[in-house]
Parts: C-alpha cells; sequence; structure tokens
C-alpha cells in the first residue's frame, strides 16, 4: 500500500475503531519520525514502548509507526490529528507556532554535555508557563527533552578555514546554526536530517552542520569525505515524547505518571546513544571508511568561540523581534543557570540509570499529573 493510503487508512482506523480510553489497557500508537538506524528510532521509541508496561504494570503498550505515517515534518500534524498518539516533536522545526520551546535552541553553542543539555531543557519547559500554553494550542504535552552529541561539519571538500567555508551551502537544524554558518561566510540551507543524504548527493548541499552520528544513521557517509573536527554546540530542542492532549485527558493519573517515567528513560537511553556511544563507533567507522578528520585552524576555531559568546543576546533579540517572545533575555539566562546546576548534578556521573534517576527525582517527581499538561 501507497504510504498516503497507508496513513489514511491508519487514521480511518483509528478515528472508527479506536478501543475505548476507559477500558484497562491501551496500546498507543507511537511515532519517532526517524527511520530504524536513528536513535530517536532505536534508543527513543524502542526503549520507550519497552518501558511501558513495565511502568504501568502492563496496562500500557505502544506500538511503532515509521515514516511512511508521519516523519519529523509531518509529526506535530499527525498528532494533532490522532494519527500519532504519542510523538517526537521537535520545535525548532515549528518556530512560529511553538516560539517558546524553540527558544531552548539558542543555547545551542553552549552545548558541551548532552545529558545536562537535555536535563536542563525538561526541567525548563516542565517549568515555563508559556511553553506549556503554546504545547496546549498545539494539543500535545511535553514529556522530556534529549540531546546529540557536540556538533561538527560533515562536508563534500575539506573545510579548516574560513577562507575554505565562505559561499559554502551548509544544512543547518535550527536558526542559531543558521546564524553561527551564515558568519562564517556559508549559506545557511535549513533542511531537515532525513533530507541531508539526497541534497549532498545532488550537488546542492556542500555539507551540514550536524551529530558526526549522521555519516551513520542518515547514511552519510557514502557521500561525505571530510569531517570538520570543531565543537558547534549540541541539538537539544526537543519533545522527545509528546502525547495527544485528548489522549492525555483521558487517561488517569496513574498512567500519565507511568508514561512520563517510560519517558525518562526513552530520552536518557536516546542521548546516551547519540550523545556519547554513537559518536564514538561513527568515528571508528568514518576512518576506516577513508573520511578525514580535518582539524579547524586557530583563526576559525577562536571565531566559533567568540561568535557562541556573544550569540546569546542577538539570539533573544531575533526571538523577540520574530517571534513575539517576551523577556527572552531573562528566559535563556535561567535556562542557562539550569544547564550550570545540571553540569554540577552530573559531574563524574557516567552510569544512564543514574542519570535517569536524578532526572526523575529532581523534575518529574515533582510535577502533578492530575493538573499537568490539561
Amino acid at each position: 500500500m501507497k504510504p498516503g493510503l497507508y496513513a489514511a487508512a491508519l487514521f480511518a482506523a483509528a478515528t472508527f475503531a479506536a478501543p475505548s480510553l476507559a477500558q484497562d489497557t491501551r496500546d498507543f500508537r507511537i511515532g519517532p519520525g526517524s527511520p530504524p538506524p536513528h536513535p530517536a528510532y532505536s534508543h527513543l521509541y524502542v526503549p520507550f514502548s519497552e518501558a511501558l508496561p513495565r511502568e504501568s504494570d502492563g496496562r500500557l503498550t505502544g506500538t511503532i509507526y515509521g515514516m511512511d505515517v508521519a516523519g519529523l515534518r509531518e509529526m506535530k500534524g499527525a498528532l494533532g490529528s490522532g494519527l500519532i498518539e504519542i510523538g517526537i516533536v521537535l520545535p525548532s522545526y515549528f518556530p512560529a507556532d511553538l516560539p517558546e520551546a524553540a527558544l531552548t535552541a539558542d543555547l545551542a553553542l553552549q552545548g558541551r554535555n548532552p545529558h545536562a543539555m537535555a536535563a536542563a531543557v525538561t526541567e525548563y519547559i516542565v517549568n515555563c508557563a508559556p511553553c506549556q500554553e503554546e504545547m496546549k494550542a498545539a494539543d500535545g504535552v511535553f514529556l522530556g527533552s534529549g540531546s546529540s552529541d557536540v556538533y561538527v561539519m560533515i562536508t563534500m571538500e575539506p573545510l579548516a578555514t574560513l577562507a575554505d567555508i565562505e559561499g559554502k551551502r551548509l544544512r543547518v537544524s535550527t536558526a542559531t546554526f543558521g546564524r553561527l554558518a551564515e558568519a562564517m561566510g556559508a549559506v545557511p540551507v535549513s533542511l531537515s536530517a532525513n533530507d541531508t543524504f539526497e541534497a549532498m548527493s545532488q550537488g546542492t548541499l556542500d555539507g551540514t552542520l550536524a551529530s558526526v552520528g549522521d555519516l551513520v544513521t542518515q547514511r552519510l557517509i557514502d557521500v561525505a569525505r571530510h569531517v570538520t573536527d570543531v565543537q558547534l554546540g549540541t541539538f537539544h530542542t526537543t519533545s522527545g515524547f509528546t502525547v495527544n492532549g485528548d489522549v492525555w485527558a483521558d487517561l488517569s493519573v496513574e498512567d500519565r505518571a507511568a508514561i512520563a517515567r517510560a519517558a525518562v528513560h526513552g530520552n536518557v537511553a536516546f542521548t546516551q546513544r547519540w550523545g556519547y556511544e554513537l559518536a564514538g563507533m561513527t568515528r571508528a567507522r568514518a576512518t576506516e571508511a577513508g573520511i578525514e578528520f580535518v582539524q579547524p585552524d586557530a583563526e576559525l576555531a577562536a571565531f566559533i568561540d567568540t561568535f557562541a559568546a556573544n550569540d546569546v543576546a542577538a539570539a533573544a533579540q531575533a526571538a523577540e523581534d520574530q517571534y513575539g517572545v517576551s523577556d527572552a533575555a531573562a528566559k535563556l539566562s535561567t535556562l542557562s543557570a539550569m544547564v550550570d546546576r545540571w553540569t554540577g548534578l552530573l559531574e563524574g556521573v557516567t552510569d544512564p540509570a543514574e542519570v535517569e534517576a536524578l532526572i526523575q527525582a529532581e523534575i518529574w517527581d515533582k510535577v502533578d499529573f492530575a493538573t499537568y499538561g490539561l
């Protein structure tokens, strides 16, 4: 069956034949919006689907639906329609609709500790009233964030200097990385990660600012030839598990808490994989494949560090001017303080189970699930 027809049939089944939420058990339609090799599928939604029955004493399960039903760009609409009941949403893909949550992406260039960034963004959005209001307006309930490793430049040609970068078309995932690319002299191109391989294959992109893991998860190892090994920051603005608002409202308080616990497990497993394990594995595989890891010259490295230090003020102004976010500088300052707090809390912590326990205790155990998301 063609993807469009399959999605239509699924929606019809969901609309007219869905089991009553009043039943003791429930199987959710869940969507990672990514291909199976990507951590968003293999280490976000697979662990979540395994944790759901465990956290709910068998009452709750989940069936994963792939990109033929909803990819990253379609997920917000799929959740709103009920086609997908729990799915990943990337607020930076929808800054006009989710400007308060998307604001967290403006701290990307400060990202150095993936678990700390994921935890800080989770704590921030859970306690951010405007974030909660816009999620509610989008008919979604936020259940935590995950983070990538520190981004690098994956390119067709070696880019070691600012002169090398001049005029190159580089894919960016957020406005923050777009500002950095433009400042370096490149032409930023906003594009889904899932479309990067085709664009680089066709020569319409010269490279991407991305996780080194994209060499494997997005098959860029088959088209890219170089990686500029410079620390650009993390991609951490994710709503890893976004629950359809109507579904959430019809659940018991006990089941909402169970889904949140399963989400913590999934988000930490995702960050551990994407932020740490995959990066190391990919570097070894890329070296074997003949990809050259290029060291930036001193001027380029210093330029990026200086830009990162000065970008927060510009980012706050842009958020206010373009998307109407009020007091953006103060909000980013609050988030920055949370990043510092979580960096301290997680200092020396390497066991994902310990990270999970800290996030559960420091954030979700303080949430009132009788009112959260409603």
